[in-house]
């Protein structure tokens, strides 16, 4: 197999995060700059830890993916960027809550020293936030300039080779597609007409991403990069982009469970799922148009993955409910609950229980680790537009419209890992590995 053309990955590398002061990106930026000190192990990133099978069966050979695959030096990121409070990421750090204070010593020189943009915020999209370090603008399209200039500055400041742009911040309110959205003509219109209604502030730091040729991650469900217009510009620019939702606690073991069920035919009736969640994110999505947009991400799994339409008699009336529940004695420290009422062998009920007691930050770190290097390969790779290779690590994959998304883990896995295969010349494989 012909191996794919990689720009070498050169200098150093930018990593720009929306909402650099939160819970999941300084617990992100913290454990990453703890790594490659040595005092940590970077539990959860495949990037870091993952083998991969190459060559035949009977060889035995599993080397390590950084060790085969031309990845970035976790060494050579430098972190920062926007945040609609103005603390540096070591205060954020102990605001979290999420990393006891003696695990950030060590690195608080480094954490200290990383210190906010001013963020774009429009409170009518997080109404339970209230920013005091933010930027302002005549329109949607100034502020997307302001973001482009400090991607520059960024990187001259920091003597960066590339960057990458992710978006870790909190869940915008839900808003459908509009015919601004179509076309990128439309979309850049409707930005300089300051059109606040349907460009949101995530959009801004998209656009801006795609215009300065960085690979954009979405971390979150809200609509930002999953329309044509942003596909459009993608694909103009030749930028890839990835998204939506990081996949961490509830929706990880459904993408496992839901493939269980149907591999062997079993019955599904009713699926109910309840989180509680103390943190910033619990906060913002304790406001309606919030968990509408997270609510839309989570049930979209199980339909995907038992595919009603092919097995009517197992999955054709399934009752899917969601709930998010927001009690700050938690904290980051999130709890789920699934009830799942299944059908068995000539009809007989049975049921399955889950608790999930899981750290919402803790497992989401190692994904914007990951995110951020297989991105950058992507760019080096010459690779534009929606990276479905990345479905593993979102809730809500992009997909293009003619496409179904892939939401089993496992399959998901196999395609991740083919992709590198490519990347480097080795041949695919069909099974798990």
């Amino acid at each position: 197999m012909e191996k794919i053309e990689v720009k070498e990955a050169n200098g150093k590398l930018g990593v720009l995060v929306v909402g650099v002061g939160g819970a999941v990106s300084s617990t992100f930026i913290a454990g990453s700059l703890a790594v490659r000190k040595g005092l940590t192990t970077p539990i959860g990133s495949l990037t870091q830890l993952a083998i991969m099978r190459l060559g035949k069966c009977n060889e035995n050979c599993f080397p390590k993916i950084k060790d085969v695959v031309p990845l970035a030096d976790i060494n050579d990121m430098v972190f920062g960027g926007w945040d609609i409070f103005a603390e540096d990421i070591y205060e954020a750090s102990l605001h979290a809550e999420v990393l006891k204070k003696e695990d950030l010593e060590g690195v608080k020189d480094e954490l200290a020293a990383i210190k906010p943009m001013p963020a774009v915020f429009d409170q009518n999209f997080v109404k339970r936030l209230h920013g005091t370090h933010v930027k302002s603008g005549a329109t949607r399209w100034d502020l997307m300039e302001q973001i482009r200039e400090d991607i520059r500055n960024f990187k001259a400041a920091n003597g960066c080779d590339r960057a990458v742009v992710m978006w870790v911040a909190s869940t915008e309110v839900y808003i459908p597609l509009s015919k601004e959205h179509e076309s990128l003509a439309a979309f850049e219109q409707a930005m300089k007409e300051n059109n606040t209604e349907v460009i949101s502030p995530s959009m801004c730091y998209a656009y801006a991403s795609i215009a300065e040729g960085c690979p954009f991650i979405m971390g979150a469900p809200n609509l930002c990069v999953d329309i044509p217009a942003m596909w459009e510009f993608a694909d103009k620019n030749k930028v890839a982009i990835s998204g939506k939702d990081y996949k961490t606690g509830q929706t990880m073991l459904k993408t496992v469970l839901a493939p269980m069920l149907k591999t062997r035919m079993l019955g599904l009736e009713g699926w109910f799922s309840t989180n509680i969640l103390g943190n910033r994110d619990g906060e913002v999505l304790d406001d309606p148009g919030s968990f509408k947009t997270k609510e839309v991400s989570k049930l979209s799994v199980i339909d995907t993955i038992l595919q009603p339409e092919v097995y009517p008699e197992l999955y054709g009336n399934v009752y899917h409910k969601v709930r998010i529940n927001y009690y700050p004695p938690r904290k980051d420290n999130k709890e789920g609950w699934d009830n799942i009422d299944l059908i068995g062998w000539m009809g007989y009920p049975m049921q399955l229980k889950v608790n999930f007691l899981c750290r919402d930050s803790i497992l989401a770190a190692p994904l914007c680790l990951d995110l951020v290097l297989f991105s950058d390969l992507a760019q080096r790779c010459g690779f534009y537009g929606i990276q479905s290779w990345l479905s593993f690590y979102f809730k809500s994959p992009m997909h293009a419209p003619d496409q179904v998304p892939e939401h089993d883990l496992f399959i998901q896995h196999t395609i991740l890992k083919n992709t590198l295969r490519k990347i480097i010349g080795e041949p695919t494989i069909d099974y798990l590995d």
